[in-house]
């Protein structure tokens, strides 16, 4: 079986170009790939020591060659002022290391040293060795020739006669240029509160991203940006980022040393890790992924959504548009019935939905959310004939049908958990920590691998499912295996997200129509490894339009709109009980995947009319909007921080430049002052563009036709005033 580290990289081999050289000469290797330029050498220690990442050089352009530095007195020894590309934690290193091991006799010091190197087309290959073990790590590098974007890996080898503990394991370090005008962008938050973006100034010591909680977390993205000289302009300036594919616990170190120098490190979280690695087994890391752009923050977020789009997705190259989706949760909650769903199904068909989804209470006895997860049969009491002929009816509507599932979860009242109450982490002797009533399935049991798949084969098979919104409610807790020896038992960090990753993986080679959502309370796990198996995700669930246009553009940072599920839900808002109109609702929700989940038995006639046009409206943007050019004209966040902006600004433009989409938002008017004027951006500034208002036109004076350049430089005047104020137009080149 490959790892999941080779699963991950597989999508950039399938374009290979001769973009790894290296230079006998100089004993340096460079990478290139769109605009960026990456080298590395081999020292005079035969450490590997990294020497440029930036813009992409010419050919023939001298490269440094890679040389150890001098320490910094007794204190500071050159293991730790000289930047490695992947550092064994010994030789008097203070710094992060990227892997640190304890041997049987007691030894913790490891030094790694260049042995041999394999360059095929964009993916090279370096294998180190310690000096005096048979430990051996495989680095892999593999850029994408569109983006630049570099894909990072390591595997640990025991060639040794004994068993060793990796303590700490991360896919490489990542070095910029000395400097100290750096700032950090990251994304933190919280359950229903996702995704806000911290924009500070970086200094010497160390900053720490990070989740312990066995999945990805709303509390941190697995994401960095590093800005130099740091402007309001989304679009110009020096931008290094990067992006960790892994979604069990993991952690990203940012760290300023003594002399300036940046690194940052990432990989599996070292708490409570400790992987026992037996002689002839390997151990991959996740990829780190990393790039590097000349323009701005927007630039850096515009590449990582073509890289995702291109070679992440389980669709790529060419993902299809993100169906607009009705969602059966506020409306019923638990109380779905046959003939409840069909009456929702038919009000949803007449506004446009594409894809009707039943949401949580269809199965087991799950009436509320203490008891039947686990029990993946259909409620009899409720569906009397299965699930067909609520599908038949849904289809007869014009739409394909979803399910919502929760396949890593079980409810202690459940005949699962009755029958396999070891099934769940655990330690032995001690309490099970219960969240919202249910425990943690510890998916890294062969068995429990075995029966998350098979109920889901048999669903998908037995019923005619187009679509599964996967979700997972809670954190870890007592992360036990009792089912294996004391000392393997924390391999399970590594061995659930794997399983997770191969049951999805197994599902979509056997059902390859079948599209899956990943949920997580919201946004508690996304990342680019969980992408690689699902078609969407669920960035929040707070559905307060204003309060999302901050959680999306905090998403869209790292993640592209062509993932991002938005619903139009009820007013007032469960959140903030703010009220706002369906037509504010619906443009908050059309700047990425459009769904509906609001009661539709509660709406009045002049809803649906709304709700029709716009959702008509949407399908002539989709495609721009979903796998087009961002731009934040103007951020809902100010200065990087969630203190809201009174105003909010999107522009999306196709890749071909033939159109361009604008969602403009009002908090509220002041003292009188107007709207700012817009000037677009990412048009072709010598063809000829005709407005279309996608909402009522909302006064002031726009041309009905004028060029690209016009659009970007003339400053377009909207005059919105008011309170929870939003408008749309679209631009289309005049062929």
């Amino acid at each position: 079986m490959k790892s999941f580290a080779t699963v991950l990289f597989a999508g950039l081999t399938a374009h290979a170009q001769e973009a790894a050289t290296y230079d006998a000469a100089t004993k340096v290797f460079r990478i290139d790939g769109g605009n960026v330029t990456y080298a590395f050498g081999i020292n005079d220690l035969d450490e590997l020591q990294p020497v440029y990442w930036g813009a992409r050089l010419k050919p023939g352009d001298p490269l440094p060659a890679a040389h150890t530095n001098e320490g910094h007195a007794s204190f500071d020894l050159p293991s730790g002022t000289t930047p490695q590309e992947f550092s064994g934690w010994g030789a008097g290193l203070q710094l992060e290391p990227a892997l640190k091991i304890t041997f049987p006799d007691g030894n913790r010091d490891l030094v790694l040293h260049y042995v041999s190197h394999k360059i095929e087309g964009n993916a090279l290959t370096v294998r180190l060795k310690d000096i005096e073990r048979a430990v051996f790590v495989e680095l892999r590098y593999e850029i994408d020739p569109a983006t630049g974007i570099l894909g990072r890996s390591a595997t640990i080898e025991n060639k040794t006669s004994a068993p060793l503990v990796i303590e700490q394991a991360a896919a490489g370090t990542w070095t910029l240029p000395q400097g100290t005008d750096y700032t950090l962008d990251t994304l933190t938050g919280r359950w229903a509160s996702e995704d806000a973006l911290h924009v500070e100034p970086l200094h010497q010591g160390e900053r720490v991203l990070e989740s312990r909680r066995g999945s990805t977390g709303h509390q941190n993205d697995p994401w960095f940006a590093i800005e130099r000289n740091h402007t309001n302009d989304q679009d110009a300036g020096d931008v290094w980022f990067g992006a960790l594919a892994w979604s069990g616990s993991w952690r990203i170190t940012v760290e300023q040393d003594l002399l300036n120098q940046v690194r940052v490190t990432g990989g599996y979280n070292p708490f409570d890790f400790g992987y026992k690695l037996a002689p002839g087994e390997s151990l991959a890391s996740p990829v780190f992924y990393g790039g590097y752009t000349h323009d701005g923050i927007g630039g850096a977020s515009r590449l990582l959504h073509r890289f995702e789009l291109t070679q992440i997705l389980p669709q790529r190259p060419h993902p299809k548009p993100r169906p607009v989706i009705y969602n059966s949760w506020e409306a019923t909650a638990f109380g779905v019935t046959e003939a409840g769903q069909e009456a929702l199904a038919e009000k949803a068909a007449s506004i446009g939905i594409e894809r009707f989804v039943m949401d949580d209470g269809w199965f087991g006895q799950r009436k509320t959310d203490n008891a039947g997860l686990g029990d993946w049969y259909v409620n009899k009491e409720k569906f009397p004939n299965g699930l067909k002929p609520l599908i038949d009816k849904v289809h007869s509507l014009g739409m394909d049908f979803g399910l919502w599932v929760e396949p890593e979860m079980v409810n202690p009242d459940s005949d699962l958990y009755r029958k396999h109450p070891d099934w769940v982490l655990n330690f032995t002797g001690r309490p099970r920590t219960e969240g919202r009533q249910q425990l943690v399935l510890n998916l890294a049991l062969p068995d429990v691998r075995a029966y998350v798949f098979g109920f889901l084969d048999k669903l998908v098979t037995e019923n005619d499912i187009a679509f599964l919104k996967w979700d997972y409610n809670r954190n870890w807790s007592e992360p036990g295996w009792p089912a294996v020896a004391p000392d393997e038992q924390k391999q399970v960090y590594v061995k659930y997200t794997e399983n997770l990753y191969s049951i999805l993986k197994e599902l979509r080679e056997k059902h390859p129509n079948v599209e899956i959502e990943s949920c997580s309370g919201g946004g508690g796990r996304v990342d680019l490894g969980i992408l690689r198996y699902t078609d969407e995700v669920w960035p929040s669930d707070n559905t307060d339009p204003y309060d999302r246009l901050t959680i999306q553009d905090g998403f869209t940072y790292p993640y592209t709109p062509g993932v991002m599920m938005a619903w139009v839900t009820d007013s007032p808002s469960w959140a903030n009980n703010r009220a706002t109109t369906v037509e504010y609702r619906f443009l908050s929700s059309m700047q990425g995947g459009l769904g509906v989940g609001a009661n539709l038995n509660h709406w009045q006639a002049e809803d649906f009319a709304t709700a029709k046009h716009l959702i008509a409206e949407y399908k002539q943007v989709r495609e721009t909007v979903q796998h087009g050019d961002l731009y934040r004209l103007i951020s809902p966040q100010k200065n990087g921080e969630r203190d809201n902006s009174e105003q909010s600004v999107t522009e999306s433009v196709s890749s071909d430049k033939s159109q361009a989409a604008v969602f403009a938002f009002l908090h509220s008017s002041t003292q009188g002052y107007p709207y700012p004027l817009l000037y677009l951006r990412g048009l072709d500034p010598n063809a000829q563009y005709r407005l279309h208002w996608i909402t009522e036109k909302p006064g002031g004076t726009l041309p009905e036709t004028a060029s690209g350049q016009y659009w970007m430089s003339a400053g377009l005047a909207l005059n919105l005033i008011g309170d929870f104020q939003a408008t749309a137009f679209r631009l289309d080149k005049v062929q």
